[in-house]
């Protein structure tokens, strides 16, 4: 399978799972219904609810992510546990990956055998503009033309802007080199993307986020619109 596994949304659109340091244990409890599951470029099935779990403290933060499609049942579930660090714009960690092909057993770690696949990243949010760097590191990794470990890449630039009345982000995401988890076998650029986000106010204390967006892979040669919205616990 020319594999992904999985917007973040930004840890994953721009690392949606970060928060910034505080002196209070914080918990995130929230979940993405979305039209299609699109991860840096790539499609990975139709309609899905998308679930996060977290806990964060003084920048540490620790979180869980889900997705399952309820549309197609054949579309593969997911589990990603994530760790990461954040002081001032700089935010570090590691992702644990896991979806149900090519192997259906999660607590299954052996090398060659295993469907986990292990991620460090880095960021630096400047304000205007934030970047990041994510590589593969462990596990059922892309390979090489020559059937090498790739420890294949990704690496993202996003610019957040407001615009009437909406939150807005642009990003754009490159591969830096060839792997089969991509599904490519050059340097390319695998995501240019443009989300627009709008809370609807429901009650004094209850809001709806309704968000759209538009994902080009130009190497590819795909393009997606994704329309979804979020349940959060913690408003």
């Amino acid at each position: 399978m020319k594999k992904k596994v999985k917007y973040i949304i930004a840890c994953l659109l721009m690392m949606p799972f970060l928060v910034s340091a505080q002196d209070k244990a914080e918990m995130t409890l929230r979940a993405d219904i979305v039209s299609q599951y699109v991860w840096r470029g790539l499609n990975l099935g139709s309609a899905s609810v998308q679930p996060t779990l977290g806990v964060s403290w003084k920048g540490l933060s620790l979180s869980a992510f889900g997705n399952m499609g309820f549309v197609d049942l054949s579309d593969p579930r997911e589990i990603d546990l994530i760790g990461c660090y954040t002081t001032g714009g700089l935010s570090v960690g590691v992702i644990d990956y896991w979806m149900n092909d090519p192997v259906s057993q999660y607590f299954r770690y052996k090398a060659h055998a295993t469907s986990h696949v292990f991620e460090a990243f880095a960021g630096y949010d400047f304000g205007p503009v934030s970047v990041s760097w994510q590589t593969n590191f462990a596990g059922n990794d892309g390979r090489t033309k020559s059937g090498k470990r790739a420890y294949s890449s990704y690496f993202e630039i996003a610019a957040p802007f407001r615009f009437v009345t909406c939150d807005w982000q642009a990003s754009l995401g490159m591969v830096p080199y060839v792997t089969d988890y991509y599904d490519v076998n050059h340097f390319a650029v695998v995501n240019v993307g443009l989300r627009a986000t709008k809370e609807l106010r429901i009650t004094d204390h209850f809001s709806l986020p309704l968000f759209a967006q538009v994902v080009a892979n130009p190497d590819s040669k795909h393009a997606y619109f994704v329309f979804g919205l979020t349940l959060n616990a913690f408003q």
